[in-house]
C-alpha cells in the first residue's frame, strides 16, 4: 500500500495527512451542529478549534518525544519534522484540553459544555484516522492466523488500527444517542474517555510498536488512569450537579 496520495512540486502528500485533515473537518462540522443546542457562539468556537487542533497537534509529538527520548535528543530537526511520523493521541488530546481550557476562561465560556460537544467529533476523527495507519503499514499487532489478518513484511498479523476503528465508531454511535440524556455538563466527554480507553487498553495490549514505560505499555497505564479518574468525576458531578440542581429549585 502506497503512503503516498500525490505530489504537488516535488512535495509528497500522504494519505495519513489527508485523512487526519478529514477528521478535523468532520469533527469540527458535528461540534458546530451541536453548538446552537448548548447556546455556544457558533464564531467563538471556531476560533476555540483554531487554537486547539494547532495545541493538540503539538501536544502529541511532544507526548510522542518525550517517551522517544533518547532517539531525538540533541537533534532539533528530528523533534519537529512530524512528516517522519510520530503523533500520539493521548497527547493531542491533552494538549487540545489544555488550550481550550485557557480560551474558555478567558472568554468565559462554559468549558465543560465545549468539551461534551466536541467528544463525539473527536472519537469519529480518532475513527478516521486510523485508516491512516493502514495506508503507513503501522499501529498493527501481533501474528495471527485468524481470517481477518493482513499482511506485513510477510507475516499475518492483528488488525489493530481497524479494531480500533471499530470500536471508535461504536462509541461515537453511542454518544450520539445518549447526548439527550446526559445528566449534567460535561458527562459526554468523560463517557468518551471511559469508552476510548477501554477499547485502546485491550487493542494496545496486541500491538508491537507501543511506547514504554519500563516494562508497561504507556497506553495502556494512562487508559487505566483515565478510565479510573473518569469514573470518579462522573460519580462526582453526578451528585454534586443533582444537589446544585435541587437547590436552586
Amino acid at each position: 500500500m502506497d503512503p503516498i496520495a500525490f505530489s504537488i512540486f516535488g512535495i509528497d502528500i500522504r494519505w495519513y495527512g489527508i485523512l487526519i485533515s478529514m477528521a478535523m473537518v468532520i469533527g469540527i462540522f458535528i461540534a458546530l451542529n451541536g453548538a446552537k443546542r448548548a447556546k455556544i457562539d457558533e464564531d467563538r468556537l471556531l476560533d476555540l478549534y483554531l487554537i486547539a487542533i494547532p495545541s493538540s497537534i503539538i501536544g502529541a509529538r511532544v507526548y510522542y518525544v518525550l517517551f522517544n527520548l533518547e532517539y531525538y535528543k540533541g537533534d532539533l530537526f528530528k523533534i519537529i519534522n512530524i512528516r517522519s511520523g510520530g503523533l500520539a493521541i493521548h497527547g493531542g488530546i491533552i494538549g487540545g484540553l489544555i488550550a481550550g481550557y485557557i480560551y474558555c476562561k478567558l472568554k468565559n465560556i462554559d468549558f465543560r459544555k465545549v468539551i461534551d460537544i466536541s467528544a463525539p467529533g473527536i472519537i469519529l476523527g480518532q475513527a478516521i484516522g486510523r485508516w491512516g495507519n493502514f495506508f503507513n503499514q503501522e499501529a498493527y499487532g501481533r501474528p495471527t492466523d485468524l481470517p481477518w489478518a493482513i499482511t506485513i513484511d510477510g507475516v499475518k498479523v492483528h488488525p489493530t488500527f481497524f479494531y480500533e476503528f471499530v470500536w471508535n465508531i461504536c462509541v461515537f454511535i453511542f454518544l450520539i444517542k445518549f447526548r439527550k440524556n446526559k445528566k449534567y455538563e460535561g458527562q459526554i466527554f468523560i463517557y468518551y474517555a471511559i469508552g476510548y480507553s477501554i477499547g485502546r487498553f485491550f487493542i494496545e495490549g496486541l500491538r508491537i510498536d507501543s511506547l514504554m514505560i519500563g516494562p508497561f505499555k504507556t497506553a495502556q497505564l494512562v487508559s487505566l488512569l483515565t478510565i479510573t479518574g473518569c469514573i470518579f468525576l462522573d460519580r462526582y458531578f453526578q451528585k454534586h450537579d443533582v444537589r446544585r440542581e435541587k437547590n436552586e429549585f
